[in-house]
């Protein structure tokens, strides 16, 4: 087992918890030193892995999933610890162990717990990674569930203003989502065989050699769809997601909204599209009707909010909505599309949060009324903002144009009236983001400084400079050089692809 390299992405932070529970509560220089070494270790080994991926698919191995291995876990039920990779599953490894490598760096003062928070913060870890690693639709559920529970103590105990409300409002909001897609996905086991076939929960044995009725997959279809989607912040199912990230502490809040709800776009990309394609087809414009909502509906709302957190909240909200939008136009160009955005929107609102914790830890308000000409007092950290800003509202160059631009391109290759209208009206969040990007850049960063003690205050701290720098590489990275992500994601297409085709044929 433990020659699968995946199976390390679910190992390291475990060990990374068990050297956590060695350390002494007063000896944050030890915890510090954990959490550093584990994410660099987990950072370095998403990008050997991305690297061996390339390589194997430029000497032509076409398998559609690669680094596979399973072990028996639970022989009643057919239950097994099954890993395996394609294009997406590496690339979202790699954001989720840049956005834990950066928020390590970001919650370097913690305060108070340090040890505690940060052994909560790597079973959210575990979560994630084992999520992204698994084809069997059992242990992926596992996962995010693991993922999910320690979300409530790392809001309720670190958080700020009304914390326990929130904690509270996300997990039975999220719980409420993972009961529809447990049931989703019990219905999607019981039907994963042919007449006399046995029952596996394995993603790729399903794919290949299910046949389920077409009534029962217009029911699955909407139970996993909205199980992820609630995650996705999908409209109405939204509401948790600015609570809970207004909240969170800083790092939580950084891998919650850059890792945690691409789970929800993931999903539906994995489970509910590619497992019951028919559904698909016949269910997606409704879908697209309540996606369509959450893009404009999250970027009109960032707009009237003054609270910092508040608007990136709401921002997250239309740009998740962008994600399961381009899923469900069902084709490659689109979905090629949200997997950019996911990696774009994961990274940029990463750096968001980051910058708002720094600039909350020094001035004690995150209301952009009572802020002003920080750039003169903080240049780096207002420089940092403006190319957060500028990346979410579509800046060539950075990651937001390239992921966006796609989006909208294979949108509009659906040539009927329905989704042209629906693909001109999330057209129009561009301006609505650039009008409250622009208002927050203008009030927080220019202007008179609005409160003399502010005029006291410090510039970014070496760990802080780390944990941004790392992000804004990254986020030009991908706007500038995009192929290589394109290359990486096309092969994982074909067979969604060739599903789709299937029925519609």
């Amino acid at each position: 087992m433990f020659g699968n390299i995946l199976i390390w992405f679910v190992v390291i932070p475990v060990i990374m918890m068990i050297g956590l529970g060695l350390c002494r509560n007063s000896s944050m220089n030890a915890i510090r030193s954990v959490m550093v070494v584990g994410s660099t270790i987990l950072l370095g080994l998403s990008i050997w892995l991305c690297c061996e991926f390339l390589n194997l698919r430029a000497a032509g191995v076409d398998d559609e999933m690669l680094f596979t291995g399973s072990w028996m876990w639970y022989a009643p039920l057919n239950i097994h610890l099954a890993v395996g990779v394609d294009g997406i599953s590496v690339l979202m490894l790699m954001l989720s162990a840049v956005i834990v490598f950066a928020g390590t760096f970001a919650s370097w003062s913690i305060n108070p717990l340090p040890k505690n928070f940060f052994l909560w913060f790597a079973l959210l870890s575990t979560g994630v990674f084992g999520f992204f690693i698994s084809i069997d639709i059992f242990t992926m559920f596992m996962f995010y569930e693991v993922a999910l529970i320690p979300m409530y103590l790392l809001i309720g105990v670190w958080g700020t203003g009304r914390k326990e409300y929130s904690a509270m409002k996300l997990t039975l909001m999220l719980m409420g989502g993972s009961a529809f897609l447990m049931l989703g996905l019990l219905g999607i086991f019981w039907h994963s065989a042919p007449e006399g076939g046995q029952l596996t929960w394995n993603i790729l044995e399903i794919s290949h050699n299910a046949n389920i009725d077409p009534t029962w997959q217009n029911v699955l279809f909407c139970l996993t769809f909205v199980g992820f989607g609630v995650l996705g912040a999908m409209f109405p199912f939204h509401t948790w997601s600015p609570d809970g990230h207004a909240c969170a502490p800083t790092a939580v809040s950084m891998l919650h909204a850059g890792v945690l709800m691409k789970l929800g776009g993931y999903g539906c990309f994995r489970i509910a599209i590619y497992l019951l394609p028919q559904a698909a087809n016949e269910l997606a414009w409704i879908f697209i009707i309540l996606t369509g909502v959450s893009i404009v509906y999250g970027a009109f709302s960032a707009c009237v909010q003054t609270d910092l957190k508040y608007i990136n909240a709401y921002s997250s909200v239309s740009h998740c909505g962008m994600v399961l939008f381009a899923i469900l136009m069902l084709n490659t160009t689109a979905m090629t599309g949200a997997i950019l955005q996911m990696l774009s929107h994961g990274l940029m609102t990463a750096l968001f949060f980051a910058l708002i914790g720094m600039i909350y830890g020094r001035t004690h308000t995150r209301d952009i009324r009572l802020m002003g000409g920080l750039m003169k007092i903080m240049p780096y950290l207002g420089v940092c903002y403006m190319i957060a800003g500028f990346a979410s509202l579509g800046l060539p160059g950075l990651s937001g144009f390239v992921a966006e631009m796609t989006i909208f391109f294979g949108s509009f290759q659906n040539a009927d009236l329905f989704h042209r209208i629906f693909v001109i009206a999330a057209t129009c969040s561009i301006v609505i983001t650039a009008v409250y990007i622009l208002r927050v850049v203008g009030k927080l960063l220019l202007g008179p400084v609005q409160d003399k003690h502010h005029l006291e205050l410090t510039d970014a701290t070496w760990w802080e400079r780390l944990s941004t720098v790392t992000l804004i590489v990254c986020i030009a990275g991908i706007g500038c050089f995009p192929n290589w992500i394109n290359e990486t994601i096309q092969h994982s297409f074909q067979p969604i692809v060739a599903a789709i085709q299937g029925v519609v044929m």
